[in-house]
């Protein structure tokens, strides 16, 4: 029996022949095209996977023989493991690369042309952050030493600027603007932006940056630093793993937080306009998936606030 492939990261060098030379011609595009590290990967994680379940299972890895019978069984295959999510989103990624192969003239025809993204649903939905967990996690990293001031102000800028966590990883020290109290972002597509942050984000960024001076590694140029240096956007996703943890309200990651500063933007009022800019989405599409899962909240709110019967 042939062994599953997983859809986690795979190396070019396990995949042959042509494909494996028209995944580094690929990779190659998207940088030309601007595209951010995490888009990349993204992509690249979807065309690595295919072409090694495609080999494993003994079907054609030349473009030209390609079919949509194949794609689907690796899409099925993909369904009996992963997350609805990714199984859209390793489809996205599959789009952009077979539109490529056409572009270039490496393939003659799509074969993912007449297929439909698999649906997700609402439960796949990211959850936000609830008051009490946001409470629990910020008193677990109530201690003055620095990990403490460290772990508490990027959590707080996680929370209230909405940034991605690569973004927040790359900040450096200069990228802190006290005159508006915003930091500059390199954002998808390197658009910089401004994210405004409030005064208790301020303080407890300038508690850090206090002590960050008398750190072994304070002459980096990164905001953030640890026993080893800058952290990175995986290290940023450990802190917060960890703190949850020890906080015991279960499996928190980054991305939840950006999710929650949409939900709660929208509840006290903010604009979508207003929104996309400060977060940097480009398209309402994007901007409808984040909060998602709090719609019904925001419903029952707006209907409290506007409950026609309650006039009469």
């Amino acid at each position: 029996m042939a062994q599953t492939v997983t859809a986690g990261r795979i190396s070019e060098n396990a995949i042959m022949g042509s494909y494996g030379v028209l995944v580094k011609s690929f990779t190659r595009h998207l940088q030309a095209e601007n595209k951010s590290p995490a888009t990349i990967e993204t992509y690249l994680q979807a065309v690595r996977a295919l072409g090694a379940f495609l080999a494993d299972q003994g079907m054609p890895t030349e473009p030209e023989h390609i079919a949509r019978e194949h794609i689907e069984t690796f899409l099925i295959d993909l369904q009996s493991r992963s997350k609805p999510g990714t199984v859209s989103t390793r489809f996205r990624g599959l789009q952009q690369f077979f539109k490529w192969l056409v572009e270039e003239g490496e393939t003659s025809r799509d074969p993912m042309e007449r297929m439909k993204r698999p649906m997700t649903s609402d439960e796949e939905a990211t959850p936000i952050l609830t008051e009490a967990q946001i409470r629990k996690l910020l008193k677990i990293c109530d201690a003055k030493d620095f990990l403490g001031l460290r772990d508490t102000a990027i959590i707080r800028l996680l929370l209230d600027s909405g940034m991605r966590r690569n973004e927040l990883a790359a900040l450096k020290v200069e990228d802190v603007d006290w005159d508006i109290n915003a930091c500059i972002v390199m954002g998808k597509g390197r658009r910089p932006r401004a994210c405004p942050f409030g005064p208790k984000t301020e303080r407890a960024l300038d508690r850090y940056l206090r002590i960050r001076v008398k750190h072994h590694h304070a002459d980096s140029a990164a905001l953030w630093i640890g026993r080893t240096g800058p952290i990175t956007p995986s290290g940023v996703y450990q802190i917060v793993r960890d703190r949850a943890v020890e906080a015991g309200i279960g499996a928190v990651h980054p991305h939840m937080f950006r999710h929650t500063y949409a939900h709660e933007f929208r509840m006290n009022g903010g604009g979508e306009d207003d929104l996309m800019v400060l977060g940097g989405w480009r398209s309402r599409t994007m901007l409808g998936r984040y909060g998602k899962s709090a719609a019904t909240e925001r419903a029952r709110e707006a209907h409290r606030r506007f409950s026609p019967g309650e006039k009469f």
